[in-house]
């Protein structure tokens, strides 16, 4: 059984904005694989089915981003679910916008998600699929940044980003981390757009 986390807040207040990038990427993935996320536990709203022959879990944490890791937690261990079986999407300040990354570990990169995570894991050798959104000018913009609505051009990329991080997760589940990774990286959005 896979654990599949998007990160993000809670509201409508927040629905498209850049932190909840994760939440976006989890709603393409349930969209396109029929798992609707209908339920809740331990302040999470859970899906569970099937993806590329695995047992998979898509979990959205409802206790606001910097505390993400409680529900999180709380999930891995009702369902017995190791670390290394946690795919977690979330975005990602020092990718630019268009960019997609794997990662299998590694630090949190002042993530307030992450290191919440981190810390209820007890661990970070879960897997992240990293949606670039981007840094403002000045360091000090930042927590306003992550929290605006993605600009409306930004709005006309989106659905091919979050449709693009959806097929990055089920390459992992189909061949691995590694596969997935040598597959995705390397491609821009506007790429995925002139191929069609």
């Amino acid at each position: 059984m896979k654990l599949i986390v998007g990160l993000g807040n809670p509201g409508i207040r927040y629905r498209l904005s850049r932190h909840n990038a994760g939440f976006l990427i989890l709603d393409q993935l349930a969209l396109e694989r029929d798992i609707p996320i209908n339920q809740t536990l331990f302040d999470a709203h859970i899906g569970k089915g099937m993806i590329e022959g695995d047992v998979v879990i898509l979990a959205k944490p409802q206790t606001f981003m910097n505390l993400s890791g409680i529900a999180i937690r709380k999930l891995t261990d009702y369902f017995r679910i190791a670390l290394q079986d946690v795919i977690v999407a979330h975005d990602d300040l020092d990718l630019p916008f268009q960019s997609i990354r794997l990662k299998a570990g590694g630090g949190h990169g002042g993530h307030k998600g992450l290191i919440s995570l981190i810390d209820h894991l007890g661990g970070q050798d879960f897997i992240r699929v990293r949606l670039g959104i981007g840094k403002p000018a000045l360091k000090t913009m930042v927590e306003g940044y992550v929290l605006e609505h993605f600009s409306k051009e930004e709005m006309d990329y989106l659905p091919k980003l979050t449709t693009a991080a959806a097929a990055a997760v089920s390459d992992i589940l189909s061949f691995g981390i590694q596969t997935a990774m040598e597959k995705h990286h390397g491609k821009k959005i506007t790429n995925l757009i002139e191929e069609g």
